[in-house]
């Protein structure tokens, strides 16, 4: 009995994925649900698991190969089936370096599609090293998401080609892994080595989440951090030093100046690279621009009855449901219920159909040390007040943490942006394609407003949806937003359905 091996699905729009690395050769046995291979696709790394107990008899898309959703990648046979004898051949070549004694290259592995290069982020071994095959060597970052480099063979880390920090190219050299029984090469006294060695010293222990986070935007590596935490472990405040330190420095004269600059101005300026998650937000917000015919409108809500609502009850709810009461729930639930009136918001353009979502899975912005991410809250138009609290606090976390995944940023149907939360006072944001709605909220500020003839002090707030004209009317839009307020208003609307 055989079992084939597919490529599952890879997340919204994406069609097609190339083999990155094989961790199973031909003739291995395979557990259920052991990690066979890993695909990389434009947005994430994608690692396949066994379909089933056996033994992998061969392998149809090989490393490199690009393949597309559902295609056969291999075949798993029963437990007791002997493995091919052709791919059984085939893969003797792979186990030969480490048996041979000789040097094996590490290259860098397939990047994905349309992504060129990559930065080597960190060395988990140094110089003289023995590592054994499979595991993992290095970490590289991508504009999409980080890489591992595992060993393509058994044997002693010799030299180190790529030093952290360093921007490498698609199929470029990283290291060299020497024979088991060779002697190590006089690397060390090179300089890739010699940069590296340090750098690699002490990873076994690993870096606080947050810290790691901090190097990425500040562009610093490992290796220019003194860690005070255990066991040498860097935390935040050890590269909120090592960032105040080397902006104290002399900055370098750039390579290139965009225009002359005078001498003394020229001392009081930093050129600082762009990492990759704030290039790819660059594009992406730029390309939205540029393909939806965009455009805002704006109302105001008067937020008393909310602020009234949840000072009363906020206590209670907490007690009751573990999760703090917040504004996020009252305005998700008021868009879920204006979406169902003007569904074109909720909807997206396929080339020239028009596709109308029947549920809501709200994406929430949120702005981290790294970048704005948006995680989803999947069916949010069928959760109750604490179910979304809550879903918005964890989300929230693995936000802050750095932990969030492709599957928790894909599927959004519309996005809520709080620019409040910083004290705006009024946006207008971007559309977050292919969405074709997006509400910003804003700063609470007490303003006058004439009630029944009279000038009182009432807590405002301005709306502004963004939307794609392409699909959605004026008319749209200011409905759409007027059911927002009217909610906001009114809560009890929303328990009638009104």
């Amino acid at each position: 009995m055989t079992t084939e091996v597919r490529v599952p699905t890879l997340g919204e729009s994406v069609t097609e994925a190339t083999v990155a690395t094989w961790f199973k050769k031909p003739g291995d046995t395979v557990a259920q649900d052991e990690m066979l291979c890993e695909l990389e696709t434009d947005k994430v790394t994608v690692e396949v698991p066994a379909p089933a107990a056996g033994v992998l008899a061969d392998i149809v898309a090989n490393e490199g190969d690009t393949v597309g959703v559902d295609a056969l990648l291999a075949n798993i046979s029963a437990a007791g089936a002997a493995a091919a004898p052709a791919p059984a051949a085939a893969a003797a070549p792979a186990a030969a370096p480490a048996a041979s004694g000789g040097s094996t290259d590490v290259m860098v592995p397939t990047l994905g599609e349309s992504v060129t290069e990559a930065t080597v982020s960190v060395w988990f071994k140094k110089v003289g090293d023995s590592v054994a095959q499979d595991e993992m060597l290095c970490e590289l970052e991508t504009d999409k998401v980080s890489v591992e480099v595992p060993a393509p063979a058994a044997g002693v880390l010799s030299e180190i080609t790529a030093a952290e920090g360093s921007t490498v190219e698609a199929s470029a050299k990283l290291g060299v892994i020497s024979g088991s029984g060779a002697a190590v090469a006089a690397a060390p006294a090179t300089a890739p080595a010699a940069v590296a060695a340090p750098a690699a010293a002490g990873k076994d222990i690993a870096n606080a989440p947050s810290a790691e986070k901090a190097m990425a935007e500040a562009g610093l590596s490992a290796a220019n951090v003194a860690g005070t935490g255990r066991d040498g472990r860097i935390m935040k405040d050890d590269v909120a030093r090592a960032e105040a330190a080397a902006a104290a420095a002399p900055a370098p004269a750039p390579a290139a100046p965009r225009a002359p600059v005078a001498a003394q101005d020229a001392a009081r300026e930093e050129r600082v690279k762009m990492t990759r998650l704030r290039q790819t937000i660059a594009k992406r917000l730029k390309d939205s621009q540029n393909t939806a015919a965009m455009l805002t409108t704006y109302n105001e809500v008067d937020m008393g009855e909310v602020m009234a609502l949840r000072s009363q009850y906020k206590d209670q709810f907490e007690k009751k449901h573990g999760v703090r009461l917040g504004f996020m729930s009252f305005f998700t639930k008021a868009c879920c219920h204006a979406l169902k009136e003007v569904p074109e918001v909720n909807a997206e353009i396929d080339g020239t159909d028009i596709v109308y979502k029947n549920y809501v899975n709200m994406g929430v912005a949120a702005g981290t040390p790294t970048g704005l991410v948006v995680p989803v809250i999947r069916d949010a138009d069928a959760m109750s007040f604490a179910e979304i609290e809550k879903a918005i606090s964890a989300k929230g976390k693995l936000a802050r943490d750095g932990k969030l995944s492709m599957a928790d940023m894909q599927g959004g149907t519309f996005t809520l942006s709080n620019g409040g939360v910083y004290g705006s006072l009024m946006s207008s944001p971007i559309l977050n394609p292919p969405q074709s709605g997006i509400l910003g909220m804003h700063k609470i500020q007490d303003r006058p407003m004439a009630i029944n003839g009279e000038v009182v002090i009432r807590p405002m707030m301005y709306l502004a949806l963004s939307y794609d004209h392409r699909i959605v009317d004026g008319k749209g839009a200011v409905t759409f937003l007027v059911r927002v307020k009217e909610a906001l208003e009114d809560p009890r609307r929303l328990l009638m359905d009104l």
